[in-house]
Protein backbone atom coordinates (compact mmCIF):
# COMPACT_ATOMS: atom_id res chain seq x y z
CA UNK A 1 0.00 0.00 0.00
CA UNK A 2 1.26 3.49 -0.85
CA UNK A 3 1.09 5.95 2.04
CA UNK A 4 2.02 9.56 2.71
CA UNK A 5 4.17 8.58 5.69
CA UNK A 6 5.37 12.10 6.44
CA UNK A 7 1.77 13.30 6.37
CA UNK A 8 0.85 10.54 8.83
CA UNK A 9 3.65 11.64 11.14
CA UNK A 10 2.55 15.26 10.91
CA UNK A 11 -0.97 14.21 11.87
CA UNK A 12 0.52 12.30 14.78
CA UNK A 13 2.47 15.40 15.85
CA UNK A 14 -0.80 17.31 16.15
CA UNK A 15 -2.12 14.55 18.41
CA UNK A 16 1.03 14.71 20.51
CA UNK A 17 0.76 18.49 20.80
CA UNK A 18 -2.79 18.12 22.12
CA UNK A 19 -1.52 15.78 24.82
CA UNK A 20 1.44 17.99 25.69
CA UNK A 21 -0.75 21.08 25.84
CA UNK A 22 -2.85 19.33 28.48
CA UNK A 23 0.02 17.83 30.45
CA UNK A 24 2.92 20.29 30.24
CA UNK A 25 1.32 23.32 28.59
CA UNK A 26 3.32 23.61 25.37
CA UNK A 27 1.79 25.89 22.77
CA UNK A 28 -0.01 24.79 19.60
CA UNK A 29 2.13 23.34 16.78
CA UNK A 30 5.12 22.80 19.07
CA UNK A 31 6.27 19.65 17.24
CA UNK A 32 5.94 21.25 13.81
CA UNK A 33 7.91 24.32 14.89
CA UNK A 34 10.64 22.05 16.27
CA UNK A 35 10.61 20.14 12.99
CA UNK A 36 10.77 23.30 10.88
CA UNK A 37 13.62 24.83 12.89
CA UNK A 38 15.47 21.51 12.81
CA UNK A 39 15.12 21.25 9.03
CA UNK A 40 16.32 24.83 8.49
CA UNK A 41 19.39 24.21 10.66
CA UNK A 42 20.13 20.87 9.03
CA UNK A 43 20.01 22.36 5.55
CA UNK A 44 22.65 24.87 6.61
CA UNK A 45 24.76 21.89 7.68
CA UNK A 46 24.42 20.22 4.27
CA UNK A 47 21.76 17.64 5.16
CA UNK A 48 19.23 16.91 2.42
CA UNK A 49 17.15 14.23 0.73
CA UNK A 50 16.18 11.11 2.68
CA UNK A 51 18.18 12.16 5.71
CA UNK A 52 16.24 15.41 5.89
CA UNK A 53 12.97 13.47 5.71
CA UNK A 54 14.06 11.22 8.57
CA UNK A 55 15.12 14.21 10.68
CA UNK A 56 11.66 15.69 10.09
CA UNK A 57 9.98 12.51 11.35
CA UNK A 58 12.20 12.38 14.45
CA UNK A 59 11.53 16.04 15.22
CA UNK A 60 7.79 15.63 14.77
CA UNK A 61 7.80 12.58 17.07
CA UNK A 62 10.45 13.61 19.60
CA UNK A 63 7.97 13.43 22.50
CA UNK A 64 6.01 10.43 21.21
CA UNK A 65 6.19 8.58 24.54
CA UNK A 66 4.99 11.35 26.84
CA UNK A 67 1.56 9.85 27.54
CA UNK A 68 3.06 6.38 27.87
CA UNK A 69 5.57 7.72 30.39
CA UNK A 70 2.84 9.44 32.38
CA UNK A 71 0.78 6.25 32.59
CA UNK A 72 3.57 3.70 33.09
CA UNK A 73 5.84 5.66 35.41
CA UNK A 74 4.19 8.62 37.11
CA UNK A 75 0.86 6.89 37.73
CA UNK A 76 2.72 4.27 39.72
CA UNK A 77 4.38 6.77 42.03
CA UNK A 78 2.98 7.50 45.45
CA UNK A 79 1.83 10.98 46.40
CA UNK A 80 5.09 11.79 48.15
CA UNK A 81 6.89 11.47 44.80
CA UNK A 82 4.23 12.92 42.53
CA UNK A 83 1.63 15.45 43.62
CA UNK A 84 0.10 15.63 40.13
CA UNK A 85 1.66 18.98 39.30
CA UNK A 86 3.76 19.78 36.25
CA UNK A 87 6.84 19.93 38.46
CA UNK A 88 6.77 16.14 38.35
CA UNK A 89 8.17 16.44 34.81
CA UNK A 90 11.27 18.39 35.74
CA UNK A 91 14.90 17.46 35.24
CA UNK A 92 15.80 16.64 38.82
CA UNK A 93 18.72 14.22 38.56
CA UNK A 94 17.85 12.52 41.85
CA UNK A 95 14.55 11.17 40.53
CA UNK A 96 15.29 7.84 38.87
CA UNK A 97 13.12 5.19 37.24
CA UNK A 98 13.56 2.03 35.20
CA UNK A 99 14.25 2.74 31.55
CA UNK A 100 12.50 -0.20 29.89
CA UNK A 101 13.86 -2.52 27.19
CA UNK A 102 16.16 -0.23 25.16
CA UNK A 103 19.72 -0.43 23.91
CA UNK A 104 22.05 2.55 23.69
CA UNK A 105 24.39 3.46 20.83
CA UNK A 106 26.99 0.96 22.02
CA UNK A 107 24.44 -1.86 21.83
CA UNK A 108 24.30 -2.17 25.61
CA UNK A 109 20.94 -3.05 27.13
CA UNK A 110 19.85 -0.35 29.54
CA UNK A 111 16.80 -2.33 30.65
CA UNK A 112 16.48 -2.13 34.39
CA UNK A 113 19.04 0.67 34.65
CA UNK A 114 18.14 3.71 36.72
CA UNK A 115 18.17 6.85 34.58
CA UNK A 116 17.08 10.37 35.48
CA UNK A 117 13.38 11.03 35.11
CA UNK A 118 13.70 13.11 31.96
CA UNK A 119 15.38 10.18 30.21
CA UNK A 120 12.44 7.82 30.69
CA UNK A 121 10.28 9.23 27.92
CA UNK A 122 13.40 9.34 25.72
CA UNK A 123 14.01 5.63 26.29
CA UNK A 124 10.39 4.71 25.70
CA UNK A 125 10.22 6.96 22.63
CA UNK A 126 13.34 5.37 21.16
CA UNK A 127 11.77 1.95 21.53
CA UNK A 128 8.47 3.10 19.99
CA UNK A 129 9.96 4.39 16.73
CA UNK A 130 12.35 1.49 16.19
CA UNK A 131 10.14 -0.25 13.63
CA UNK A 132 8.85 2.80 11.76
CA UNK A 133 9.77 2.99 8.05
CA UNK A 134 12.81 5.28 8.08
CA UNK A 135 15.15 5.62 5.09
CA UNK A 136 18.35 5.94 7.13
CA UNK A 137 19.75 4.96 10.52
CA UNK A 138 18.18 7.13 13.25
CA UNK A 139 19.33 5.05 16.20
CA UNK A 140 19.63 7.03 19.45
CA UNK A 141 18.18 10.25 18.01
CA UNK A 142 15.12 10.09 20.27
CA UNK A 143 17.01 8.37 23.08
CA UNK A 144 19.53 11.22 23.42
CA UNK A 145 17.43 14.25 22.44
CA UNK A 146 17.66 15.69 25.97
CA UNK A 147 21.44 15.31 26.39
CA UNK A 148 23.36 18.47 27.20
CA UNK A 149 26.58 19.44 25.46
CA UNK A 150 28.62 19.21 28.68
CA UNK A 151 27.36 15.72 29.60
CA UNK A 152 24.93 16.88 32.30
CA UNK A 153 21.87 15.35 30.63
CA UNK A 154 19.92 12.26 31.73
CA UNK A 155 22.35 9.73 30.20
CA UNK A 156 25.56 11.69 30.84
CA UNK A 157 26.53 11.90 27.16
CA UNK A 158 28.47 14.94 25.95
CA UNK A 159 27.84 16.47 22.52
CA UNK A 160 30.55 14.41 20.80
CA UNK A 161 28.78 11.20 21.88
CA UNK A 162 25.31 12.26 20.65
CA UNK A 163 23.98 12.01 17.06
CA UNK A 164 23.72 15.34 15.26
CA UNK A 165 19.97 14.95 14.76
CA UNK A 166 19.47 14.52 18.53
CA UNK A 167 21.52 17.64 19.23
CA UNK A 168 19.56 19.69 16.69
CA UNK A 169 16.19 18.55 18.07
CA UNK A 170 17.32 19.21 21.65
CA UNK A 171 18.25 22.78 20.81
CA UNK A 172 15.06 23.50 18.86
CA UNK A 173 12.88 21.89 21.54
CA UNK A 174 14.41 24.08 24.25
CA UNK A 175 14.13 27.22 22.17
CA UNK A 176 10.52 26.59 21.21
CA UNK A 177 9.38 25.75 24.73
CA UNK A 178 10.63 29.11 25.99
CA UNK A 179 10.26 31.38 22.97
CA UNK A 180 8.16 29.69 20.27
CA UNK A 181 4.89 31.34 21.16
CA UNK A 182 1.89 31.82 18.94
CA UNK A 183 2.26 35.55 19.55
CA UNK A 184 5.70 37.07 19.91
CA UNK A 185 6.56 40.12 22.02
CA UNK A 186 8.75 42.88 20.61
CA UNK A 187 11.81 41.64 22.44
CA UNK A 188 11.32 37.89 21.79
CA UNK A 189 14.26 37.65 19.40
CA UNK A 190 16.57 39.52 21.79
CA UNK A 191 15.53 37.30 24.70
CA UNK A 192 16.06 34.19 22.61
CA UNK A 193 19.46 35.39 21.47
CA UNK A 194 20.52 36.01 25.09
CA UNK A 195 19.27 32.53 26.01
CA UNK A 196 21.35 30.96 23.22
CA UNK A 197 24.46 32.81 24.43
CA UNK A 198 23.88 31.56 27.98
CA UNK A 199 23.55 27.88 26.99
CA UNK A 200 26.41 27.86 24.45
CA UNK A 201 28.84 25.09 25.35
CA UNK A 202 26.95 23.86 28.40
CA UNK A 203 23.52 22.83 27.14
CA UNK A 204 23.99 23.13 23.36
CA UNK A 205 27.16 22.75 21.33
CA UNK A 206 28.59 25.53 19.19
CA UNK A 207 28.05 23.62 15.93
CA UNK A 208 24.30 23.63 16.44
CA UNK A 209 24.23 27.24 17.54
CA UNK A 210 26.18 28.26 14.45
CA UNK A 211 23.74 26.28 12.32
CA UNK A 212 20.81 28.11 13.90
CA UNK A 213 22.37 31.55 13.49
CA UNK A 214 23.08 30.78 9.82
CA UNK A 215 19.50 29.64 9.25
CA UNK A 216 17.56 32.27 11.17
CA UNK A 217 17.40 36.03 11.10
CA UNK A 218 15.04 37.86 13.43
CA UNK A 219 12.47 38.15 10.66
CA UNK A 220 12.70 34.43 9.84
CA UNK A 221 12.36 33.37 13.47
CA UNK A 222 9.38 35.62 14.11
CA UNK A 223 7.70 34.16 11.01
CA UNK A 224 7.16 30.95 13.02
CA UNK A 225 4.02 32.55 14.44
CA UNK A 226 2.42 32.68 11.00
CA UNK A 227 -0.39 30.29 10.11
CA UNK A 228 1.42 28.88 7.07
CA UNK A 229 4.01 26.99 9.14
CA UNK A 230 3.03 23.62 7.64
CA UNK A 231 3.36 25.03 4.12
CA UNK A 232 6.83 26.36 4.97
CA UNK A 233 7.86 22.96 6.31
CA UNK A 234 6.65 20.99 3.28
CA UNK A 235 8.25 23.49 0.91
CA UNK A 236 11.57 22.37 2.39
CA UNK A 237 10.89 18.65 2.82
CA UNK A 238 9.58 16.37 0.07
CA UNK A 239 6.43 14.38 0.93
CA UNK A 240 6.36 11.56 -1.61
CA UNK A 241 4.30 8.46 -0.88
CA UNK A 242 6.03 5.27 0.19
CA UNK A 243 5.11 1.66 -0.57
CA UNK A 244 4.65 -0.30 2.66
CA UNK A 245 3.92 -3.96 3.24
CA UNK A 246 1.33 -5.10 5.80
CA UNK A 247 3.90 -5.71 8.53
CA UNK A 248 5.06 -2.08 8.21
CA UNK A 249 1.46 -0.85 8.19
CA UNK A 250 0.81 -2.79 11.39
CA UNK A 251 3.83 -1.18 13.05
CA UNK A 252 2.55 2.27 12.07
CA UNK A 253 -0.92 1.38 13.33
CA UNK A 254 0.42 0.15 16.67
CA UNK A 255 2.47 3.32 17.02
CA UNK A 256 -0.56 5.56 16.53
CA UNK A 257 -2.83 3.37 18.64
CA UNK A 258 -0.37 3.50 21.53
CA UNK A 259 -0.50 7.29 21.58
CA UNK A 260 -4.30 7.33 21.53
CA UNK A 261 -4.86 4.58 24.06
CA UNK A 262 -2.26 5.75 26.57
CA UNK A 263 -4.20 9.02 26.75
CA UNK A 264 -6.76 7.09 28.77
CA UNK A 265 -5.96 3.75 30.45
CA UNK A 266 -9.70 2.98 30.39
CA UNK A 267 -9.26 2.03 26.72
CA UNK A 268 -5.69 0.75 26.79
CA UNK A 269 -6.08 -1.75 23.93
CA UNK A 270 -9.23 -0.52 22.21
CA UNK A 271 -7.73 0.96 19.03
CA UNK A 272 -5.79 -2.13 17.97
CA UNK A 273 -8.78 -4.24 18.95
CA UNK A 274 -10.96 -2.27 16.55
CA UNK A 275 -8.24 -2.53 13.89
CA UNK A 276 -8.14 -6.32 14.19
CA UNK A 277 -11.93 -6.62 14.28
CA UNK A 278 -12.39 -4.39 11.23
CA UNK A 279 -9.68 -6.20 9.25
CA UNK A 280 -11.05 -9.65 10.07
CA UNK A 281 -14.62 -8.63 9.26
CA UNK A 282 -13.59 -7.04 5.95
CA UNK A 283 -11.81 -10.25 4.92
CA UNK A 284 -14.80 -12.34 6.00
CA UNK A 285 -17.09 -10.18 3.87
CA UNK A 286 -14.93 -10.77 0.79
CA UNK A 287 -13.01 -7.51 0.46
CA UNK A 288 -9.61 -7.63 -1.21
CA UNK A 289 -6.28 -7.64 0.63
CA UNK A 290 -5.57 -3.93 0.26
CA UNK A 291 -9.00 -2.97 1.58
CA UNK A 292 -8.55 -5.26 4.59
CA UNK A 293 -5.18 -3.64 5.32
CA UNK A 294 -6.66 -0.16 4.97
CA UNK A 295 -9.44 -1.14 7.38
CA UNK A 296 -6.81 -2.21 9.89
CA UNK A 297 -5.05 1.17 9.72
CA UNK A 298 -8.32 3.12 9.78
CA UNK A 299 -9.41 1.12 12.82
CA UNK A 300 -6.21 1.94 14.65
CA UNK A 301 -6.75 5.63 13.90
CA UNK A 302 -10.50 5.88 14.48
CA UNK A 303 -10.17 7.45 17.94
CA UNK A 304 -7.14 9.66 17.32
CA UNK A 305 -9.41 12.68 17.84
CA UNK A 306 -9.75 11.72 21.52
CA UNK A 307 -6.34 13.26 22.16
CA UNK A 308 -8.06 16.65 21.89
CA UNK A 309 -10.58 15.75 24.62
CA UNK A 310 -9.68 16.35 28.26
CA UNK A 311 -9.17 13.35 30.53
CA UNK A 312 -11.69 14.77 32.99
CA UNK A 313 -14.28 13.77 30.39
CA UNK A 314 -12.59 10.69 28.90
CA UNK A 315 -12.13 9.11 32.32
CA UNK A 316 -15.22 10.34 34.14
CA UNK A 317 -16.50 7.25 35.99
CA UNK A 318 -20.15 8.31 35.99
CA UNK A 319 -22.60 9.34 33.31
CA UNK A 320 -21.58 12.39 31.26
CA UNK A 321 -23.72 15.50 31.44
CA UNK A 322 -25.30 16.75 28.22
CA UNK A 323 -22.58 19.41 27.91
CA UNK A 324 -19.82 16.87 28.55
CA UNK A 325 -21.27 14.44 26.02
CA UNK A 326 -21.43 17.23 23.45
CA UNK A 327 -17.71 17.78 23.98
CA UNK A 328 -17.00 14.04 23.81
CA UNK A 329 -18.81 13.80 20.47
CA UNK A 330 -16.29 16.23 18.98
CA UNK A 331 -13.63 13.49 19.04
CA UNK A 332 -14.92 11.98 15.80
CA UNK A 333 -14.76 15.36 14.07
CA UNK A 334 -11.22 15.83 15.38
CA UNK A 335 -10.33 12.44 13.90
CA UNK A 336 -11.68 13.63 10.54
CA UNK A 337 -9.76 16.91 10.55
CA UNK A 338 -6.50 15.38 11.83
CA UNK A 339 -6.51 12.72 9.10
CA UNK A 340 -7.61 15.20 6.42
CA UNK A 341 -4.05 16.61 6.44
CA UNK A 342 -2.68 13.35 4.97
CA UNK A 343 -2.38 13.18 1.19
CA UNK A 344 -4.57 10.63 -0.63
CA UNK A 345 -6.06 9.42 2.64
CA UNK A 346 -9.68 10.41 2.15
CA UNK A 347 -11.01 6.84 2.11
CA UNK A 348 -9.38 5.81 5.38
CA UNK A 349 -10.15 9.23 6.90
CA UNK A 350 -13.87 8.63 6.34
CA UNK A 351 -13.78 4.99 7.44
CA UNK A 352 -12.10 6.09 10.67
CA UNK A 353 -14.08 9.26 11.39
CA UNK A 354 -17.61 8.07 10.59
CA UNK A 355 -17.69 5.28 13.18
CA UNK A 356 -20.42 7.03 15.22
CA UNK A 357 -22.66 7.86 12.27
CA UNK A 358 -26.08 6.16 12.08
CA UNK A 359 -28.03 5.04 9.04
CA UNK A 360 -31.03 7.12 10.13
CA UNK A 361 -28.93 10.32 10.34
CA UNK A 362 -29.00 10.49 14.15
CA UNK A 363 -25.27 9.85 14.59
CA UNK A 364 -22.34 12.23 14.82
CA UNK A 365 -20.26 14.24 14.02
CA UNK A 366 -21.79 15.02 10.63
CA UNK A 367 -25.25 13.40 10.77
CA UNK A 368 -24.60 11.18 7.75
CA UNK A 369 -27.46 9.02 6.48
CA UNK A 370 -27.46 5.51 5.05
CA UNK A 371 -27.25 6.88 1.53
CA UNK A 372 -23.99 8.60 2.46
CA UNK A 373 -22.35 5.70 4.32
CA UNK A 374 -20.55 2.98 2.35
CA UNK A 375 -20.03 -0.60 3.46
CA UNK A 376 -16.59 0.01 4.97
CA UNK A 377 -17.94 2.85 7.10
CA UNK A 378 -20.82 0.63 8.24
CA UNK A 379 -18.32 -2.12 9.11
CA UNK A 380 -16.25 0.28 11.20
CA UNK A 381 -19.31 1.40 13.17
CA UNK A 382 -20.14 -2.21 14.06
CA UNK A 383 -16.50 -3.12 14.74
CA UNK A 384 -16.10 -0.22 17.18
CA UNK A 385 -19.20 -1.15 19.18
CA UNK A 386 -18.55 -4.91 19.11
CA UNK A 387 -14.96 -4.42 20.28
CA UNK A 388 -16.01 -2.02 23.07
CA UNK A 389 -18.62 -4.48 24.32
CA UNK A 390 -16.40 -7.57 24.24
CA UNK A 391 -13.25 -6.08 25.80
CA UNK A 392 -12.55 -5.72 29.52
CA UNK A 393 -12.11 -2.28 31.02
CA UNK A 394 -11.37 -1.18 34.59
CA UNK A 395 -15.05 -0.45 35.19
CA UNK A 396 -16.60 -3.48 33.43
CA UNK A 397 -16.04 -7.10 32.48
CA UNK A 398 -15.96 -8.25 28.88
CA UNK A 399 -19.32 -9.19 27.37
CA UNK A 400 -20.04 -12.50 25.67
CA UNK A 401 -20.30 -12.68 21.89
CA UNK A 402 -23.98 -13.56 22.11
CA UNK A 403 -24.88 -10.68 24.40
CA UNK A 404 -22.85 -8.19 22.33
CA UNK A 405 -24.61 -9.34 19.16
CA UNK A 406 -27.95 -8.89 20.90
CA UNK A 407 -27.10 -5.25 21.54
CA UNK A 408 -25.97 -4.82 17.94
CA UNK A 409 -29.25 -6.33 16.73
CA UNK A 410 -31.19 -3.89 18.88
CA UNK A 411 -29.23 -0.99 17.37
CA UNK A 412 -29.91 -2.39 13.92
CA UNK A 413 -33.62 -2.51 14.72
CA UNK A 414 -33.50 1.16 15.71
CA UNK A 415 -32.15 2.03 12.29
CA UNK A 416 -28.67 2.91 13.52
CA UNK A 417 -26.52 0.05 12.22
CA UNK A 418 -26.53 -2.08 9.08
CA UNK A 419 -28.41 -5.34 9.75
CA UNK A 420 -26.44 -7.24 7.09
CA UNK A 421 -23.12 -6.20 8.63
CA UNK A 422 -24.44 -7.24 12.05
CA UNK A 423 -25.28 -10.67 10.62
CA UNK A 424 -21.71 -10.95 9.31
CA UNK A 425 -20.36 -10.01 12.75
CA UNK A 426 -22.43 -12.82 14.27
CA UNK A 427 -21.12 -15.32 11.72
CA UNK A 428 -17.49 -14.17 11.68
CA UNK A 429 -16.92 -13.90 15.41
CA UNK A 430 -19.31 -16.66 16.31
CA UNK A 431 -16.84 -19.00 14.61
CA UNK A 432 -14.01 -17.52 16.67
CA UNK A 433 -15.89 -18.04 19.92
CA UNK A 434 -16.94 -21.63 19.25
Amino acid sequence: MELDVLGLMAACSYALDCVEAELVHVTDKHAKRVAYMSVCMAQQMGIQGKKLQDLTVCALLHDNALTQYIQEELQGMDESQNDGSNESLDKSPNKNFTAGSVRNEDGNDISGKAVPQLGIHCALGEKNIRNLPFHTDVKNVILYHHENADGSGPFGKNWKEVPLFARIIHFCDLLDRDYGKEEFAEDTWKQGDNFITQINGSVVDEECINGFRAAFTEEHFLSLKQKDLEKKLWNRVSRETKELDFSQIKELAKFFARIVDYKSPFTSTHSIGVAETAERLARFMGFDEETAQKMYLAGALHDIGKVAIGNEILEKPGRLTDDEFAIMKHHAAYTYYILAEIDNFHEMRDWAAFHHEHLDGSGYPFGKTGEELNTQERIMACADIYQALTESRPYKKEMSHEKACGILEDMGGRGWLDKEVIRKVEECFGEVNK
